[in-house]
């Protein structure tokens, strides 16, 4: 039995998604979800296709990656394969040459669940861990608390608010309208929902966007923002409450997110809204 790599191609995409899905589970490790595959996805399904990479043995995929930059690889296996040694071996030496087209030549990061042989090959090759990240949880049993501010499901022919929210709540953000249509077209967006919260006085002031994996199953936030000129009036916190609310109703198991631990305002939002911090990761990095 060998291992191969492959890229799914956009016919391949949805079953890719499917995957990734499957492998969510709370007894699991936080990795790559079908929640960062759909927000990708507003690039377009064949630059979505592109960034996409499977190993599988005998036709069954063991492991994805997802290159969010050519410089960054995230990762998701399978249930069982963590420490299966022909498959992180194989990812490894994949992910040290550049021409077997995973990372690029020079420094780059990768990022794998915590508990995968992949970190201890990486170390060993002199790789080196890079900033904590902070992984949080909402479990979603009832009652949770409701958000304080009017909540509304972003509908395909009113998205303009919601992207201009996001580029008032993330610098350098490049969302728009076209991006919000390609990333709702894509499969995993039809298990999701963008929300936008408004104040007391109607005034759009925060945004959020949820992906469920699946009915009994941990859901992702990515991303959530609140306007630069309505900070600091606890939005952030009512934002994500709906957030969790809206996970719970889509089935979802639990909420999850992850922050920089260096962005100390996200990690307090997150858990003055209900969030619980789980062990911090680390991308592994590649000196250039």
């Amino acid at each position: 039995m060998t291992i191969r790599l492959g890229t799914p191609g956009v016919d391949g995409l949805a079953g890719v998604a499917g995957k990734l899905g499957e492998w969510q589970s709370e007894a699991g490790p936080v990795q790559l979800h079908p929640g960062d595959l759909g927000w990708f996805w507003r690039f377009g399904a064949e630059r979505t296709a592109d960034a996409v990479r499977v190993w599988e043995r005998d036709g069954e995929p063991l492991a994805i990656g997802m290159l969010d930059e050519p410089d960054l690889l995230r990762l998701a296996y399978a249930p069982g394969v963590l420490e299966d040694e022909e498959l992180n071996q194989r990812i490894f030496e994949d992910c040290r040459e550049p021409e077997r087209g995973v990372l690029i030549e020079g420094k780059v990061y990768l990022e794998a669940p915590t508990d995968a042989l992949l970190q201890e090959l990486l170390f060993k090759d002199g790789w080196s861990p890079d900033d904590p990240w902070q992984p949080l949880r909402h479990e979603l049993a009832e009652p949770l608390e409701q958000s304080a501010l009017a909540i509304e499901i972003v509908s395909p022919d009113a998205v303009s608010e919601r992207t201009a929210l996001q580029r008032a709540s993330f610098d350098g953000s490049t969302f728009t309208d076209e991006r919000w249509h390609a990333m709702a077209a894509g499969t995993p967006y039809a298990a999701a929902r963008c929300l936008v919260g408004r104040d007391e006085q109607g005034t759009a002031v925060a945004c959020v966007t949820v992906w469920s994996a699946g009915k009994g199953r941990p859901g992702l936030i990515e991303p959530m923002g609140v306007h630069r000129d309505h900070r600091g009036h606890g939005y952030g916190e009512a934002i994500t409450r709906a957030a969790a609310v809206a996970l719970h109703e889509l089935g979802a198991s639990t909420a999850q997110v992850s922050t920089p631990l260096s962005n100390i305002g996200a990690v307090a939002t997150y858990q003055a809204g209900g969030f619980e911090p789980l062990a911090l990761v680390r991308d592994m990095v590649r000196p250039g």
